[in-house]
Formats: structure tokens, sequence, C-alpha cells
């Protein structure tokens, strides 16, 4: 059977967060997008789902913040940690200069279906779930588009630009042939969720212990956990039972001695293999990576997602006009990722420095310690938190939105 062709301006693979905001974005500012999602709805457990404060002013920018805040969520303005037997407060989010001074915890699904569904608000989009890019479509040197196989078979979208934006896995990378620059990770991650009752401690929490780490995310009626464990440990875990596993989560947590039984198995502990990755060429004529698919992200910080959404904002804004004109150069997929790159870099810098330097170091020791003195000082001098929670709500080369709104125009 022949397969079913379309023509778009723009086919942006993967609609996670990077790809569903920058196809709403464009969409919105006229430009036909169409985007194809291989999974036939957004429920993934333990994705990304914290929303920082630069994401939120991207949201209010677009004139939606207040629906947008409607949808079931936790709003965290501090952040603390337990290191060895001090109890530090690390980050206060409420002098930030944003319109929301605070992080949301909202699952990724409910952020993706929200922006889907202003998205759909626009003719120019068009979004194909089940459809599993498999194919790029070449003429000469330049990407034409794509194949992908959906459940009614095979569709070829052709477009003047196509946008990897499917994770760090991507296979839109790994069929342009872009080189990747791995920055190593010497930890991996074990999710799981533990009930947590009223009388619970109620901020984001970080627990420090010899030789072992975990942070606990508060989502009202349960915790989200993430166990750091040595990076490659996951078997040697499992060797070691469940019954262990149970009092390592106890002695960093007593609180939850309770609790951990009810992890009845290991299928409900989810390994999230950490990488740090970058490529070293975001572009090819025809061809834009963006999000993870350009830049893999460490846990540390939660800020992978926030990226995503930076790189979408800026690909919208230097992209929309040249898109709109059917002509897209290398000159302007270039500058994407010059707009880019120095907050990756500085971002994952950071990232590899607490990997390697903190958490590792915890991990590595089995003698009690003590938090280092200059994050003793935060206790002592409150405006010292200010600046860990700008590095983590705002980031480094923050973006705002420049495009145009077609349906504005429209009224005025």
């Amino acid at each position: 059977m022949s397969a079913t062709q379309m023509t778009t301006r723009c086919c942006i693979a993967g609609g996670g967060p990077a790809g569903m905001m920058l196809g709403f974005l464009l969409a919105r500012a006229g430009v036909d997008v169409v985007m194809l999602e291989k999974h036939a709805d957004f429920l993934r457990d333990f994705r990304g789902d914290t929303i920082h404060p630069s994401t939120l002013e991207v949201v209010h920018e677009l004139g939606l913040i207040d629906d947008f805040l409607k949808r079931p969520h936790q709003e965290i303005r501090e952040f603390s940690g337990q290191i060895g037997e001090d109890t530090i407060p690390l980050a206060d989010l409420t002098h930030l200069p944003t319109h929301c001074k605070f992080l949301a915890f909202m699952p990724q699904w409910d952020f993706l279906d929200f922006i889907a569904e202003q998205a759909r608000a626009y003719p120019a989009f068009k979004l194909i779930m089940q459809a599993e890019v498999t194919e790029l479509m070449i003429a000469g040197n330049t990407i034409a588009g794509v194949k992908a196989v959906t459940p009614d078979g095979e569709i070829e979208v052709r477009a003047t630009l196509v946008v990897g934006c499917d994770g760090r896995k991507s296979i839109v990378r790994e069929l342009a042939d872009l080189k990747v620059e791995s920055l190593g990770a010497p930890i991996d991650v074990l999710w799981f969720r533990l009930t947590r009752k009223p009388s619970d401690p109620t901020q984001v929490l970080g627990r420090f212990v010899p030789g072992k780490i975990m942070v606990m995310l508060n989502r009202d009626e349960y915790w989200q956990c993430a166990f750091v464990i040595r990076k490659g440990a996951w078997e040697e875990i499992k060797r070691r039972g469940l019954d262990e596993f149970r009092s390592d989560i106890a002695s960093i947590a007593p609180f939850l001695e309770d609790r951990v039984h009810e992890l009845t198995g290991w299928e409900p502990i989810k390994l999230l293999t950490v990488l740090v990755d970058r490529l070293r060429k975001w572009y090819r004529p025809g061809l834009l990576c963006i999000g993870d698919a350009a830049h893999a992200m460490s846990p540390v910080g939660g800020v992978g997602i926030n990226l995503a959404i930076q790189d979408a904002v800026a690909t919208a804004n230097i992209l929309a006009r040249p898109l709109s004109e059917n002509y897209v150069s290398l000159s302007h997929l270039q500058k994407v990722q010059w707009r880019r790159e120095f907050p990756t870099k500085v971002t994952q810098w950071g990232q590899v420095f607490v990997q390697e330097r903190i958490l590792s170091t915890v991990l590595g020791t089995r003698e009690r310690f003590r938090a280092p003195w200059f994050m003793r000082l935060f206790k002592k001098c409150p405006v010292l938190r200010r600046i860990p929670a700008r590095l983590i709500g705002i980031g480094v080369g923050p973006e705002h939105v420049r495009t145009r709104d077609v349906r504005s125009e429209v009224r005025r």
C-alpha cells in the first residue's frame, strides 16, 4: 500500500515538553506544524514533572497561567536538606523576579495535555499519536521530511524543517548521524512511591547520610522518592534483597520505617539510567534537535524539562518568521544552537560538579560527616538561600515569548 503523504512547514518528532511547546508556539504564530508522537497517550510514570518558575513565567507570558494553575498541582517555595546530622535550608524561591515565586509539581502528562489542548485551538497545529518516525527523507544534502509508521499504515511528512524532540535516545539524531559528546555520570537513580502522612515534613527533602542519598518530593498523598545509587549498582542491590533495601530507606528517613513494606517487590521501583551528554552540532540542512535530543540532563536540580521548554521558546522566537516565509537557512539553525548552547553547557557543568564532587563523595563514605561550612552559612544568613533559588528556579539565560499570536491579530 502507498504511504499517506502530507506537507507542512515544520514536522516535530516527539510530543514531550520541548516538542509540544514548540508546536504550540509555532502554530500560535501561524506556522503549519505536524507533530508525531509515537505513544497513544502521555501517561508515562516518573517523567520529569517539576515546573520551575522560568517555565511558569513562559506560561504567564502566554496569558495561560490562571487556567494552568487550576490543574491539580503542588507548590514548593523552599527546599531543605539533611546533610549528616545538619538540616540545612537550601533555597528560598519567594524572592525570585517572576510572576510565580514557587516550583510547581504537576504530572508531566497533565502538563502536556494542557499545552496540546491550547495548541489544538489553532488550525495550523496537527498532532498525530501513535506515529513513530522510522526514516528521514533526504533530497540532496537536505532533510526533506520523515517517514513514520502508524496503526493505519505508513505516512510521509514532507517539511521545510524537521525538529527532533524525541528524547535522550532520539531516533532522529541517530538517523541524522549527529555526533554525541558524553560527559559521564557516576550515578543512577531508583524512583518509587511511599505513602505520605499529614504529620510528615512538608518541604522537598534531600537526605545525605554516609553512603546513602535520597531526595523526597512531597506529592500530598505520597512521597515521590529518588534513591541515588552508584552507576551500575542496581543488580547488586537486587542481589542483596528487598529487606536490605527497605532497611536502607528507613536508615535515611526513619519516619518512613512503618511504610517501607509498601514496596512488596522490585516492580514498583523504576531505574533511571542517568546520562549527561550533548550534541556537538545540533543541526544539519533541514533538521534541528532540541531538548533532551540535543542534550540529556542529569536529574540534579530537576531542570531537564525547563531547559527543554527554554529551547522551544528560543527556537520559536528565531524560526517562526523564516518558517512562515518557507525558507530556513543553516545560519538560522546555527543561531538556535548559539543561543541555547551556553545555558546548556553551564547547567551541565554544574550538574557534573554536583555528581562528582558531592554525590559520589557521599556515596563513597562510611564515616559521619557534617555539611560543608558554606552550606551551614545558609542557616545564619537567609539571603544566601536566594542564590541556589535563582540557579534552580530561573537558571542561565531564561527565554521570553517573542512570537505573535495570530488569534489576537484576527480579533483586532
